[in-house]
Formats: structure tokens, sequence, C-alpha cells
């Protein structure tokens, strides 16, 4: 949009993970596959719940664009024994927050209550999951939304600019195609396809319930377990093709004030034994205020209002990249600093103070995300269906700081020494201008 009894011992599977910081973890799998993880916080009054599917926009059909992300719609639209209303006001009535999101790998359900209401959250949760009806005329109802959102984006340059960077970037594979789906599609699904789609992906061992917060976690199995055991394995999970990286520009001209341009290599999967180092050099490069892009080109030169860099990791793939927003007759320009900057990068690395404070940056971020139970239950799933365990945070903190200036520079020698794939979005940009600087 966004029992725990003596019976319960027959038909589940439990296991304790030792946590760090902020309790212990723990972990029990039902018969059918389904995972529920829990971290209990005793120091706050809130608790935050998850229902993960691992599926997402990746595991469509060329022909399924958009379904992962109509559906998410959809669960919000009524069930068996509550509208569409009924679930808003139920939400509202103890002042809970709730949202849902899709992703390319993932699709989240998700609600943060005070403690009391942990009932009551998981019964909605659990009814909207399970129970939803997807009647037609809900879904002639939420078409349009979903059509509006995809203008949203259309109308925002600096999100519609990755949109077409990852088409550029992935090609064809599912990664290049927007997560919303096409007009067209969304035009032409039904309730049959939504319904059918649903069955074939929310499959009973892709499902993970994550939660954090002052919560137990027997009591959270009391109030999962009889209604999450019950879902039956459906016909095989798709098989997850590996992409193939390509360079190339993509430009779009559009009458516009400024010229948006986004930049794309290769990157690491979430799970590569560099991704510390990844994350680091990303954050030298263009991930805060004092990185050498935002300064470079922003404060020294005045070229742009908005330049940063990022990172997308997938299981088993990843992107590198860079956006700025510019006038169009600084594009030229911006782009030859940041080859200047990406060629620095690659040549000479950082120094030990350049790191160290890369590091008190990012370990900052992480210890500060820690103290939300939002932030606590994602990490949760993102561990569990990444790594099949918890990582302590002593753990995560101690892989940060063993990361070395030349690991640093070898993981940007990785990405930028390859032609990279480049989005442009503006009045007139010039194409050929744009394939000289970095030889496409």
């Amino acid at each position: 949009m966004t029992v725990a009894d003596d019976e319960m011992t027959a038909h589940v599977v439990a296991e304790v993970v030792e946590g760090a910081m902020t309790g212990a973890v723990d972990k029990t799998t039902l018969k059918n596959g389904v995972r529920i993880v829990s971290r209990r916080i005793d120091h706050v009054r809130s608790v935050s719940m998850g229902v993960w599917v691992d599926a997402g926009a990746r595991d469509e059909a060329v022909m399924e664009g958009g379904l992962s992300h109509f559906i998410e719609h959809m669960l919000f639209k009524g069930t068996e024994k509550r509208s569409s209303y009924d679930i808003a006001k139920a939400f509202d009535a103890i002042g809970g927050q709730t949202n849902a999101f899709t992703s390319m790998e993932n699709t989240c359900y998700h609600a943060r209550v005070m403690d009391e209401h942990l009932g009551t959250m998981a019964d909605l949760l659990s009814d909207i999951f399970l129970n939803s009806t997807f009647s037609e005329d809900e879904v002639e109802n939420e078409r349009p939304v979903i059509l509006s959102e995809i203008g949203m984006v259309e109308d925002n340059p600096e999100d519609y600019i990755h949109t077409l960077l990852e088409e550029r970037f992935w090609g064809d594979h599912a990664l290049g195609r927007s997560i919303l789906g096409t007009r067209e599609q969304i035009q032409g699904y039904g309730r049959d396809d939504l319904v059918r789609f649903f069955s074939h992906l929310y499959q009973p061992d892709r499902i993970l319930i994550s939660c954090a917060g002052h919560v137990d976690h027997d009591e959270i199995l009391s109030l999962l377990a009889p209604a999450f055991e019950g879902i039956k394995a459906r016909d095989g999970f798709p098989k997850r093709d590996v992409p193939t990286p390509s360079s190339g520009v993509k430009v779009l001209s559009r009458d516009i004030e400024q010229t948006h341009v986004s930049l794309a290599w290769p990157g690491l999967p979430v799970t590569h034994e560099m991704r510390f180092a990844s994350s680091l050099m990303n954050t030298i490069l263009g991930g805060n205020m004092s990185s050498r892009l935002f300064q470079e080109i922003r404060e020294k030169r005045g070229l742009a209002y908005n330049v940063y860099s990022f990172t997308a990791s997938y299981v088993d793939t990843g992107m590198v990249g860079l956006y700025a927003g510019v006038t169009p007759d600084k594009v030229e320009e911006c782009l030859e600093v940041t080859k200047a900057e990406l060629e620095r990068l690659c040549e000479h690395g950082v120094d030990e103070e350049t790191l160290a404070e890369a590091k008190a940056f990012t370990k900052g971020n992480i210890l500060l995300a820690s103290e939300s139970v939002d932030s606590q239950m994602a990490r949760l799933a993102s561990s569990e269906f990444h790594f099949g365990r918890q990582i302590p945070m002593d753990e995560v903190v101690a892989q940060i700081e063993a990361v070395t200036t030349e690991e640093v520079r070898k993981v940007a020698e990785m990405a930028f020494t390859q032609k990279p794939a480049v989005g442009v979005l503006g009045l007139d940009p010039s194409e050929e201008k744009i394939r000289n600087v970095f030889g496409i």
C-alpha cells in the first residue's frame, strides 16, 4: 500500500537463536514451512509485525507484469468478514499504523501497534493475508488507483529516471521491468488473474512472519500458528533466472527544467563476501554530504542540487549507480567530473582516515536504525531470507571494521572499469556527448 500449548510441539519445529543488543531471537517453523521469527525488546511498548512473502516483481512472467503489486493493493480491499472500510477502521481504532510494499524479490504486509493491541493486529493481518476475496467490484475500483500510481512515477523525473536506467541496464529481464506493470497490463487483469497468481506465488515455504517489540514468542504462536499452518503447498515456484547487465544509453526527451542523469554498473549480490566493502565505497563516493561526488559536483562547482550514489543488491546479482539532476548545459561537465572521481577512486583508492569516517557513518546508521521496532522487524526477515540465521549486531560491526582500503579500491575497480548503462531524461539531451564521455 501498504498457540503455544502442549499440542503445539506435535506440529512445529522450534529453535532459539541467540540475538545481540536487543534480546534473543526465537524462530518457529510450522509443518508446512511457514516461518515465524520474533525478537523481544523489553524497553519499548510497541510491536511491529510483518507478513512477508519471498516473492516479488522479478518472479512475474512477461505477461504478468504488475500482478505482485496489484495483489498487494487488493489484500486491503476486503475479506470474507471485513470490508475495506472495516479493515481501515479497525487499524485506526487501535492507533495502529499499517502499510504494505512490493519489491523485486519480496512483498510485505506490516503494521505497528501498542503491545496491548497485539491480538487485534495479528487477527487483522492474518485475515487480509489469508481471507481476501478479490471481489470483482474492488478489482475495478482499485484499477484506476494503480494507473494513477504509474502516472505519479512518470510525473516525477527523479523517480522515472531510475525506471529508464533499469530498463537499459537489465534489458529484457524481469529486473528491468517496472514493479507497477504497464497501463495496458493493469487494464487487462481480472479477478481470475490475481487469484491464480496469488495461489502460485504465495507458497507456505516462502512465507515468513517477523515480529519485533514488547512481545512474547509463545503468544505470537498462539495467535498466528493455527491460521497459517493451514496454507497448502501448491505447484512449484518459478525459477529465478540470473540476469546479464548491459551497457548503453537510453534517452527520453522531455520539456523540463533539469536533465536527470543516472548511471549503473554491475554490483554485488546481497550475500557477497565483499558486500561491506561495497557499502563503504558507496558511502565514500556519494552516500552522504561529505562524499566525493556531493562535495565536488554540488559544493565546489554548483552543478547540481541533488547528486548521490546508490547500490541495489539481489539474491544473485546487483547494481552500483549514480544520479544527478543538472541544467541541460551542464550535463557533459557533470559527467566529466563524475568520470574523473571514479577513475581516482579506482586508481588511488581511499586513505585510512576517509575509510574510518565511512565506517563510523555506517555503524551509526545501523545502530540508530536498530532502535526502531520496524527496522528490527525488517532485519529479522532479511537475515532469515538471505542467510537462514540471525546475524548478531556485533558480528556486523566486526565485518565493517575489518574492511581495508584495498578492498574498497577493489570493489570500485570491479564496477567502474566496465562501461556503464546510462539513463537520461530531459530537454534534448545529447546522446552522442554522453557516449563519448564514457566511451560507450
